[in-house]
């Protein structure tokens, strides 16, 4: 009988450690309402004329030359330890983001918005790992949380500061994409790669994570 409880009071606590490990995890997603908001935000209303003033201009003037686009070319990910270089892609033959081969490097998505523009989604997106070439950049993205720094060097040399503000991980069944990639819709950072369960047959992730920033 002293066996049979022993056995039971072993079980009961390893219970309560599972429960306490469980409890203790990081929640999969944080801040999700922070990145609707974002994405539904509209650009500032210009200020009204005077009164009495001409409601388009009445002289001729010169249309200012676009100005180009600036991309990322470094992404430091400080709480991490995490320093990667950043190449532009676009999309492969599937119509999808194409992330850079190199498990090290990640991909901007040069199709959307580039650094400083005053709307939209700057998209970066790595591999987490690689069955061939191990742990990637993103490995740890999911332990981003909100307050982390993320900095970003364009090509202009210019280092630009962002603070998370959201995790979410997301099935990639039916989701949406298009939010996280849209030009309109408050300036942000939008790194993202894969999560949750491998499907070894399939050879791919049931999940994203993606990982909002706001520019300080």
């Amino acid at each position: 009988m002293r066996r049979v409880g022993g056995f039971a009071a072993v079980l009961v606590l390893a219970g309560v450690l599972i429960a306490v490990w469980w409890t203790g995890r990081p929640a999969p997603t944080v801040g999700a309402q922070a990145v609707r908001a974002l994405q539904s935000a509209s650009p500032p209303t210009p200020a009204s004329a005077p009164f009495g003033a001409p409601a388009v201009p009445t002289v001729a003037a010169t249309v200012p030359t676009p100005q180009p686009v600036t991309a990322p070319r470094t992404l430091t990910l400080p709480s991490l330890g995490v320093t990667a270089a950043v190449e532009p892609t676009g999309v492969d033959e599937r119509g999808e983001f194409a992330v850079p081969p190199s498990v090290d490097v990640v991909g901007w998505y040069r199709l959307g918005p580039g650094l400083d523009e005053p709307t939209g989604s700057v998209v970066l997106g790595g591999h987490v790992d690689s069955a061939t070439d191990g742990p990637g950049a993103f490995r740890r993205l999911a332990e981003l949380e909100p307050g982390d720094e993320a900095l970003v060097t364009g090509q202009d040399g210019g280092e630009r500061r962002y603070r998370v503000v959201a995790r979410e991980q997301r099935p990639k069944q039916d989701l949406d994409l298009a939010p996280y990639f849209a030009r309109d819709g408050a300036p942000r950072l939008t790194l993202f790669t894969c999560g949750g369960d491998f499907d070894s047959g399939a050879r791919s992730y049931s999940d994203n994570v993606i990982v909002t920033a706001v520019p300080v």
